[in-house]
């Protein structure tokens, strides 16, 4: 294993600003979400009202007045006692309602994003960063909602309250306390989230290392033992992990200081409000009770300030999370759908013409297919075979609309490809491609993937012809075992006839299957090729192998050799390239 390189994002982010557009797509959940912040501020009104209200009450009980007079303040401390707890409540509940919501949707969106890119586009990112963006990046906009704005908004309302309530007692204690107050909830955020700017980005970029570190440890665990290098690999992750926890330190730590910073603010600001409001009831201006007032708000206005440093630093993260989510929503698709797209008939076995098919992987890079001509007649199957990298699984690539051509034509059922969506084409042609995955899951959740409304006769059906039937039924839990990580629980025979089965389950107007016996040993994989010649019989297959036996059923046997491709009525000249 060589060491990592920094991950970086494949596209600079374009228009609006990252967190702008966060915002935006979280915009559609505001009826939800409003509530939710009108309740925190209400929550955090009624704490310092109670404790306000009640100071009032026993400054005023201490001068011993009628009890009519000091009756409504009664009642006001006990309903704000019991408001404040339900305003909680309401807040904690609606809060988090509505930001699992707006997250679950932001993830959808993400997500539907991504597809366009797989399988051609997503090569652009490490894998374990790009599950870091799914993940933890997603999940920011939880944070910007429940950690950030929320409280923000909280702190807004008592702030503005409560210097609107001094100012109304006294004035000069209002100005005071309103310039306490901005400078503890305006000016001390804004150091800490710049402050805190750098350390975001590179504690995500640390983080995405890291989720890269990981998978490649557990993905490649076995190659690490065999080659002694286990060692060096955890030494890197360890690294990682303690670059990670240096800045998360780092960041603790501003945070917390920012946090003693207002905390002096708020004392500064009590003892200041104190001393005007005795020299104001010394002079008469003031009575008590109002004196004991503007000293409790004073001291308690503040608590609704005291997460604001912690939200200005998760703010900075949240940032950089909006940053790499916008990277990923930039990066463009491989292959631009039409604007108008043309629909492909879905019914019955369809032709395939490929006439000077030229496809590159990189835009001036060498052409990996350059003037193919094949041509795979309706109901017919052919087999494309060829030494590994002459672009055979390219060709199926641009079949399936993964990776744009250049030049030339591939028509299906009389339409040229690149006037057909993507999601219409991968209808008509799919199958078994070269990186076919089983999931961690059962027999049949496998299958139904290709057509989750079969039945279990239409699963049986497709087992049987796949040759799989007999060993399902042989297995103590039958349709529901499960297959383990990537089939890992299967040979390697049984796994490429479960991946036959879900293609055959398909059913698409054109079949196509890479290289569906790579890996097995030659007896197995002459087996399977018959098994899957005779399965496709009648149906419209382009069968891409290297092997050379088992391929007597087919009904055309194409060879792509020396720059040429060779078929059994004649030697036809194409040029091919290709790593």
């Amino acid at each position: 294993m060589t060491p990592h390189p920094r991950i970086a994002d494949p596209v600079r982010t374009r228009g609006p600003r990252p967190t702008s557009r966060l915002l935006r797509h979280l915009l559609p959940y505001w009826r939800r979400l409003l509530p939710a912040a009108l309740a925190s501020a209400g929550s955090e009104l009624a704490g310092a009202a109670l404790m306000a209200t009640a100071a009032w009450l026993i400054t005023r009980a201490a001068e011993q007045p009628p009890l009519a007079s000091v009756s409504v303040a009664i009642v006001a401390v006990r309903a704000l006692a019991l408001g404040r707890g339900a305003l909680r409540y309401t807040d904690r509940l609606l809060g988090h309602d509505a930001a699992l919501r707006a997250v679950a949707g932001f993830r959808t969106r993400v997500y539907e994003s991504l597809v366009p890119l797989a399988p051609a586009g997503t090569p652009a990112f490490r894998s374990g960063d790009l599950l870091t963006r799914l993940v933890d990046d997603v999940d920011a906009a939880q944070d910007l909602l429940l950690r950030v704005l929320i409280p923000a908004s909280a702190a807004v309302a008592v702030a503005v309250t409560a210097t609107a309530t001094a100012a109304v007692l006294l004035p000069q204690a209002g100005v005071l306390l309103g310039l306490s107050l901005a400078v503890a909830g305006l000016v001390v955020p804004a150091l800490v989230l710049a402050l805190s700017r750098r350390t975001g980005r590179t504690e995500k970029a640390a983080r995405a290392e890291l989720a890269s570190l990981t998978l490649d440890l557990t993905r490649g665990a076995a190659d690490l033992a065999a080659y002694g290098a286990g060692g060096r690999a955890e030494e890197r992750a360890r690294r990682a992990s303690a670059r990670i926890a240096a800045l998360e330190r780092r960041g603790a730590l501003t945070a917390s200081l920012a946090s003693a910073v207002v905390l002096l603010f708020q004392g500064a600001a009590t003892v200041g409000v104190t001393w005007l409001a005795l020299r104001a009831h010394a002079a008469g201006a003031v009575p008590a009770p109002h004196l004991t007032v503007l000293a409790v708000l004073a001291l308690l206005s503040f608590d609704a300030l005291t997460p604001l440093p912690a939200a200005a630093r998760r703010l900075a993260e949240v940032r950089a999370s909006a940053h790499r989510l916008a990277g990923l929503l930039d990066t463009p698709p491989p292959v631009t759908e039409p604007t108008d797209p043309v629909p492909l008939p879905t019914d019955g076995p369809l032709g395939v013409e490929i006439t000077g098919l030229r496809v590159r992987h990189h835009p001036g890079g060498p052409p990996v297919l350059d003037g193919l001509d094949l041509r795979l007649p309706p109901g017919r199957r052919v087999v494309l075979r060829g030494a590994s990298g002459s672009g055979k699984s390219t060709l199926i690539a641009a079949l399936m609309r993964f990776v744009p051509y250049e030049s030339g034509s591939i028509r299906v059922g009389g339409h040229e490809l690149r006037d057909c969506a993507g999601t219409d084409v991968r209808r008509a042609i799919t199958g078994v491609t070269q990186d076919a995955h089983v999931f961690h899951t059962t027999i049949r959740a496998n299958l139904l993937l290709a057509r989750p409304d079969a039945t279990d006769s239409d699963l049986r059906a497709a087992a049987d012809r796949a040759r799989l039937l007999d060993w399902i039924e042989s297995l103590p839990d039958r349709w529901d075992t499960v297959l383990g990580e990537n089939g890992a629980a299967m040979s390697g025979g049984q796994r490429q006839r479960l991946l036959l089965a879900r293609a055959l389950l398909a059913d698409p107007p054109v079949l196509v299957l890479d290289e569906p016996t790579e890996g097995l040993d030659p007896a197995t994989a002459t087996a399977v090729l018959t098994d899957i010649l005779t399965a496709t019989h009648g149906r419209t297959t382009l069968l891409i192998t290297h092997a050379r036996a088992g391929l007597t059923g087919a009904d055309r046997v194409v060879t792509l050799e020396g720059g040429a491709v060779v078929t059994a009525g004649g030697r036809q000249t194409v040029r091919t390239g290709g790593p």
